[in-house]
């Protein structure tokens, strides 16, 4: 194990692995910026949870998702970044060159710095959802949604990106049955409006999900009405939830500005971040696109803020 007293300093450093990161890490190295990638807790990102790709453009037959991670890996590396296991747990930004902690041991200072730390679905934590996840169940129904044409699904959750993938779903689906906890939606009005004038969605009021069914394969859905208590089963071979993500950004807490989800705010048009040198990219960033190509765009965006940055700075 290293000891602190062994830092460690690094022209770019990137943190984190989806789209994003690496992308950002395969613009750096051909930059001859040197950087070095930290993977994180989930190496590929939030793709690695996903299974068919099919909407990034270039891979006219899809490409599975985890699949994808590795070629975009590989091509970092070719192009000449350092990939490291590890997950970046503190972070100071209060004084050049910035610090930063891998796995709470090992200490690097960088030059500058590119967050791509994407973001998390949120769940249910209901065991048959961990189970089936990859199996029907998902949490991107533009993702997923196709694989289940002129079937019935189900969709949980009342805000606004439920409301939208409701409406997405119910043009590939036969009936997209729409789980609301409450009495009513957070969604807007007008998208309210669409989902309750679409013939074939089906919306639950006061209802939550008490069981995924099915063995290997999302077979239906056992819904409680939380008022009356009521259980019933709704034959279905897909389960979206759609309760929101959450950014993984709890480690700049207090160090960058973020909204009041936490998402990072960066500059209109940029990957610059309320501190000069430190840039963010993909979905930690962005809560509107989410998508692996706006993601690598991104990537793109801050690999070249920073070069543009450093070579300011004089840093060659």
């Amino acid at each position: 194990m290293e000891t602190n007293n062994q830092i460690e300093h690094v022209h770019v450093l990137i943190i984190g692995s989806g789209p994003a990161g690496y992308t950002a890490a395969i613009y750096a190295a051909r930059a001859n910026l040197k950087p070095v990638l930290y993977q994180g807790i989930q190496p590929g990102g939030q793709l690695t949870i996903t299974t068919e790709v099919e909407n990034y453009p270039g891979y006219p037959e899809g490409i599975q998702g985890p699949e994808m991670m590795v070629d975009f890996e590989k091509q970092a590396t070719r192009m000449g970044a350092d990939i490291r296991y590890g997950m970046a747990t503190s972070v100071d930004f209060s004084k050049q060159p910035y610090t930063v902690t891998i796995d709470e041991e090992k200490v690097l200072t960088a030059d500058a710095i590119i967050i791509a730390t994407g973001a998390s679905a949120k769940w249910l934590n209901l065991p048959s959802e961990q189970r089936l996840n990859g199996s029907g169940v998902s949490a991107c129904a533009v993702c997923d949604g196709f694989f289940f044409r002129g079937k019935e699904v189900a969709i949980v959750g009342a805000g606004d990106t439920a409301a939208e993938e409701a409406l997405y779903l119910s043009k590939l689906t036969s009936n997209v049955h729409m789980l609301v906890r409450r009495h009513e939606m957070r969604a807007s009005k007008i998208m309210q409006d669409r989902v309750l004038k679409t013939s074939n969605i089906i919306v639950y009021w006061n209802s939550e999900t008490d069981e995924i069914l099915g063995e290997n394969k999302v077979e239906a859905v056992r819904i409680k009405n939380n008022q009356t208590g009521e259980k019933q089963e709704i034959p279905v071979s897909a389960f979206f939830v759609a309760i929101g993500h959450q950014p993984n950004s709890g480690i700049f807490s207090g160090q960058l500005e973020m909204d009041d989800q936490g998402y990072i705010k960066t500059e209109p048009g940029s990957s610059r971040t309320s501190i000069e040198g430190v840039f963010a990219c993909g979905d930690v960033q962005d809560k509107i696109y989410r998508q692996a190509v706006t993601a690598a765009g991104s990537g793109c965006m801050a690999a070249l803020d920073a070069e543009r940055y450093l070579s300011a700075k004089g840093h060659h």
